[in-house]
């Protein structure tokens, strides 16, 4: 069922969107879940609460992207349960790609003023300014949460390129971001 379809179906609130949904997107959302989580259990739970998001918000929303729309929530929904999880416990593997991005990013401490909103708009000028590969690898690990492995295993590079890759545009970007005037 096309994307179109799906939203349709969801505003008239017809119980077959949500099927529909499942059918099409519980692959993408239990992707981006076990990435960030590192727990088929925890990852099948979000899905659930992705596609029960997902579900609620539409109506108000009309994605224009119902892919893009659902991953986000996805993520979204991960990021909570890895926040709830980890006020218990540490997830490492997750909190890496985390505390790469940290270091460039603004620090609410020493830039109180900075603009989420700001920030989010100049890395997504930053990225459509990349190649296409730089852009899918940073995506790959910071949005989507794949391992160097993966990452490497999908685009047929070697780890030591994916990481390399990863550490020249994460330098890239902050010297991007500091141009910008966001204070880092």
């Amino acid at each position: 069922m096309d994307d179109a379809r799906i939203i349709e179906l969801c505003f008239a609130r017809n119980e077959e969107a949500v099927r529909a949904l499942e059918e099409k997107y519980e692959r993408l959302a239990n992707s981006i879940a076990y990435n960030i989580l590192q727990n088929r259990e925890d990852a099948e739970e979000c899905v659930n609460d992705t596609l029960n998001a997902v579900w609620n918000a539409i109506p108000p929303a009309q994605p224009t992207n119902l892919t893009a729309f659902v991953a986000g929530v996805a993520r979204n929904q991960s990021l909570k349960r890895l926040s709830h999880l980890t006020s218990k416990k540490r997830s490492a593997g997750t909190l890496v790609p985390l505390e790469e991005l940290a270091e460039i990013l603004p620090d609410e401490r020493f830039a109180p003023d900075a603009d989420d909103g700001e920030v989010s708009r100049l890395i997504s000028s930053f990225l459509r300014a990349q190649t296409a590969d730089v852009r899918n690898v940073f995506l790959r690990r910071y949005y989507f949460f794949d391992s160097v492995a993966e990452i490497a295993k999908r685009y047929s590079f070697t780890e030591s390129k994916v990481k390399n890759l990863l550490f020249r545009t994460r330098n890239k970007l902050k010297d991007y971001l500091t141009k910008e005037g966001i204070s880092i």
